[in-house]
């Protein structure tokens, strides 16, 4: 078998879905629990995630980051499950965008699912990377007036933390 052979990832349910739907997507390789894993380029993830949404999707049961390393891309991802009581194992789906390092913004996906809300903040706090249209994108965990993005790979600690109004 050839190198591009081995690269070539079928297609699952999903993403079967989305592509005879008109909705342009990259699939990905499986994650370790057998689970659809889909690259969404930044653009595409509000109508992608808005089909999601109607396809069944109802739950965003993670939302998060993380950083490929230094100089290179940072990545938001989605794990949505299709909670139905009819079922025993609920349908899920993994969705990645791979953002630049200089610009990493993506659309907020708080108006489809709520529970987005914290998760893209803590996110935003930690990786910098920007939800546009997010109603209250600040920061969670650091001070507001914190410089850095503190889980980056090229983040570099100060030399001293500097304890304000501490009584």
């Amino acid at each position: 078998m050839s190198e591009e052979e081995s690269q070539i990832v079928e297609a699952g349910k999903v993403s079967s879905w989305l592509t005879e739907n008109g909705f342009g997507h990259e699939t990905l390789e499986r994650d370790h629990l057998g689970i659809e894993v889909i690259k969404v380029d930044p653009e595409f993830l509000v109508p992608i995630a808005t089909a999601l949404y109607a396809y069944g999707f109802n739950h965003m049961q993670c939302q998060g980051g993380y950083d490929i390393g230094p100089g290179k891309e940072l990545v938001s991802f989605y794990h949505l499950i299709k909670i139905d009581d009819d079922v025993e194992q609920p349908e899920e789906i993994r969705v990645k965008v791979f953002l630049p390092r200089d610009n990493p913004t993506v659309p907020s996906l708080y108006w489809i699912w709520k529970g987005s809300d914290w998760q893209e903040r803590e996110t935003y706090d930690m990786y910098g990377i920007v939800y546009d249209g997010h109603p209250n994108l600040k920061r969670l965990l650091m001070p507001e007036d914190w410089i850095g993005w503190p889980l980056r790979k090229d983040y570099i600690s100060p030399d001293f933390y500097e304890l304000q109004d501490a009584y």
